[in-house]
């Protein structure tokens, strides 16, 4: 009797203990056939003036893990995809005044999306160490579960995605805490067990965001302007360095400040003093570009939402307005509501999807 055929599946090898115990973790399972991917792309090579590319460190260990689990690694070069899809998107809503999220169309247009492009004819699925599940329901819908690790779910950077990308994906680890995932990279003695972890934004690897952002943009300096006296409290390099919430980086004495307001045209940035907080947080913004994972949910109440990576959840309501725009109500004010960026709802574990903050 034959045996049926192994499911061909492609391993995002970052050199990182995440995607190195989701490797070995499938390597156990025989009914797998398995290849690694490293994706080597496209800023750090442009920024390489900075230092030794920082690459080059998280390929050594990715090597060492391919080999320790003897499956071959390959390197897809997606550096153009990286500019065209992510890079160029996200300097242009800089430019714009707004906040990007770059990590969130990285997995939507690269990770899960130009490298599904260069594997077409190659995988059945692809594997990744992302903190996060996916199921199917009874209606044969794919859907996004967070993870158990509040702290670690990546739910919020995968939100973009489509429910032909859910089908072919594998969360190997997601339903671990990091702690496990930590215990179980020992006990295999895996060669990153005990790498830290990566904290930067996807595609700048160890390269630091400012940087980033003055290499494009360059620097361009502007007042720092008390929102509620008018009067001058500071200088800045650039508008596109600030976000809407942010409290570090002013350089401001007699604080905590924090930043409320972009004048893109005047280079101006807008701040308030922490006593007067409280009339600049918002319980009500609204959101365009919706992407809904499963399908427009059948009610819009009671839900949850994110408006930045991490554990915390908000209650909250919406509204479709007109088409295309929803209105958004949240129980506990926010002062980090900023254009740009991305608001992700939640009813319960599910991941419904989520859009750009106008």
């Amino acid at each position: 009797m034959s045996s049926s055929p192994k499911t061909q599946v492609g391993v995002l090898l970052s050199g990182g203990v995440d995607s190195a115990v989701a490797l070995r973790l499938l390597v156990e399972q025989e009914k797998y056939d398995i290849r690694a991917y490293y994706l080597k792309i496209w800023l750090e090579d442009e920024l390489a003036y900075l230092g030794e590319c920082p690459w080059e460190e998280d390929l050594n260990y990715a090597r060492q893990i391919c080999e320790q689990c003897d499956v071959p690694l390959e390197i897809i070069n997606l550096q153009s995809e990286y500019l065209d899809r992510v890079v160029d998107l996200s300097i242009r809503e800089l430019k714009a005044g707004r906040t990007p999220s770059p990590d969130i169309h990285c997995n939507e247009r690269i990770k899960f999306g130009a490298f599904f492009e260069k594997l077409s004819q190659g995988v059945d699925k692809v594997a990744s160490g992302h903190y996060a599940r996916v199921e199917e329901n009874s209606q044969g819908l794919y859907e996004l579960k967070r993870a158990p690790d509040p702290v670690k779910d990546q739910t919020y950077f995968l939100s973009n995605l489509s429910q032909s990308q859910l089908s072919k994906i594998l969360f190997p680890i997601g339903h671990l805490q990091k702690k496990e995932v930590r215990e179980l990279a020992a006990k295999f003695d895996l060669a990153s067990q005990s790498r830290k972890d990566s904290q930067g934004i996807c595609f700048l690897g160890k390269i630091p965001y400012r940087e980033f952002v003055q290499h494009h943009l360059g620097v361009r300096k502007g007042d720092i302007i008390e929102w509620e006296s008018g009067e001058k409290k500071g200088e800045h390099q650039g508008y596109w360095f600030h976000t809407i919430g942010q409290r570090k980086g002013l350089g401001l004495g007699q604080g905590p400040w924090f930043v409320v307001h972009k004048d893109s045209e005047k280079n101006i940035v807008y701040i308030s003093h922490q006593n007067f907080s409280a009339n600049q947080a918002k319980s009500d913004f609204k959101v365009h570009q919706v992407n809904w994972i499963s399908g427009t949910p059948s009610h819009k109440s009671k839900l949850q939402c994110k408006l930045r990576h991490g554990p915390e959840l908000i209650d909250c309501d919406i509204v479709l307005e007109e088409e295309g725009l929803y209105q958004v109500h949240i129980q506990s004010p926010d002062q980090g509501v900023a254009p740009g960026q991305h608001a992700i709802f939640y009813d319960g574990e599910v991941c419904l999807g989520g859009g750009m903050i106008v």
